[in-house]
């Protein structure tokens, strides 16, 4: 089969559905998202049957451990693409809004509205919960989306995808507005990478691998993070009790995610106290520890090389560093990390503004779990994906992420001279 024709007629039957969905109304766009609430409880037993033939197809091409994890659509992982879609529904359409306006010394006023993207393609591995995710920011800014899931999802990928374009329909919008690319075929994404024509910015979702193939190939833009290298310094000034638990949960609830923490980094003040308490717990859950000099005269664990302060491990093992100062830990963190996510644990007002001011990371927390930067969390409703770039979006990306703005000026027969 020609790929590159079918793939470009995809592109054109986004390009023309964007234009509609540019000038929906928030009503329907609402009306949409409503039913494909309702499809998905309808649908349960159609979605589950895609995705165990999807996890019984993994399990044989010896897909494991965390991956397999991704791909799994439990019942906990349905309801929160249902409440995510109830939340999108409740936020404010983001499509037209003036963001700002002002008056020229001519009388010319000139604004910048709020409008879509356009067209947007996300590839993304295993996780189809990104296939609801992604449709529904997208549908309710207005824009048109193509996506290329991993081959290991891709039942369960069009099990949903079908369900999103009938709810489409049944508002009265375009079905071409969600259209999944329907082949496994690895050159399909070469392809779709080459039609700057069509699609007007890709988001992958995924591995390092992955993004950093897509960022290589695309002629278009890209909105990425490689990985996800997140930090949380434990203050001298800290409550050690609070901080046990915001880095147990920061590690442990899910590490096999982007915004799990990767590296601890303790003052020394506090570090004889801290860390055999800490230890303890990560221990009794699994984790294996790696840690600088210092670290391992205090705790028993292997010793931390130099790539184990940029690795993004996915899984439960953590890296350890005795600091001498916050500055210390905020330069590590400048020089390891990946502008993902950053917390300080301290009481300390002053210092809390300071670390919040001076790291330059897409969130920082302050006295809170990394595992927070996720759109949902932080009122977003669903994300897209969380960007480490700085154009055009950085953090989580939500409504708004999924627009860009256009100067418009309003004038009384001004001309320049």
């Amino acid at each position: 089969m020609n790929w590159q024709t079918t793939l470009k007629e995809i592109g054109t039957m986004a390009k023309a559905a964007s234009y509609k969905m540019a000038k929906a109304s928030t009503s329907q766009k609402n009306e949409a998202l409503k039913l494909m609430a309702q499809a998905l409880v309808e649908n349960h037993n159609v979605i589950m049957e895609a995705n165990k033939l999807d996890l019984e197809n993994a399990k044989a091409m010896g897909i494991s451990g965390a991956k397999l994890e991704r791909l799994t659509l439990s019942e906990k992982v349905m309801k929160e693409m249902i409440a995510g879609i109830e939340e999108v529904i409740k936020l404010p359409d983001p499509v037209g809004e003036i963001t700002k306006m002002w008056i020229r010394p001519n009388g010319l006023k000139v604004g910048r509205m709020r409008i879509p993207l356009g067209v947007i393609a996300i590839i993304y591995e295993s996780r189809p919960n990104v296939t609801i995710d992604a449709s529904i920011l997208c549908i309710k800014a207005g824009n048109a989306v193509i996506l290329r899931g991993g081959s290991e999802a891709f039942h369960s990928n069009k099990a949903l995808c079908d369900i999103i374009r009938s709810s489409l329909e049944k508002a009265g919008l375009p079905a071409d507005a969600v259209q999944v690319v329907p082949t496994t075929d690895r050159s399909a994404v070469l392809e779709l990478l080459k039609m700057e024509d069509q699609v007007d910015v890709v988001i992958p979702r995924g591995g390092e691998e992955l993004i950093r193939f897509v960022a290589e190939h695309a002629r278009m833009p890209v909105l990425k993070h490689y990985k996800g290298v997140c930090h949380i310094y434990v203050d001298n000034d800290a409550d050690l009790e609070k901080a046990e638990k915001i880095c147990f949960n920061a590690k442990v609830q899910r590490p096999s995610v982007c915004n799990a923490m990767e590296t601890l980094l303790v003052h020394r003040d506090v570090a004889e106290t801290f860390l055999p308490r800490m230890a303890e717990v990560f221990r009794s859950a699994g984790v294996e520890l790696r840690g600088c000099d210092r670290t391992r005269k205090i705790i028993d664990c292997a010793e931390a090389t130099e790539e184990d302060w940029y690795a993004e491990y996915l899984d439960l093992i953590l890296a350890i560093k005795i600091v001498d100062s916050m500055e210390e830990a905020i330069d590590h963190i400048h020089h390891y990390g990946s502008n993902h996510t950053e917390a300080i644990v301290t009481e300390d007002y002053r210092k809390s503004w300071r670390f919040l001011e001076e790291v330059q990371s897409s969130l920082v927390l302050v006295n809170a779990s990394t595992r927070l930067n996720d759109g949902y969390q932080l009122g977003l409703g669903a994300e897209i994906g969380i960007s480490t770039s700085k154009l055009h979006a950085f953090g989580p990306m939500g409504l708004e992420e999924l627009t860009t703005t256009k100067f418009i000026a309003i004038g009384n027969g001004q001309l320049r001279s």
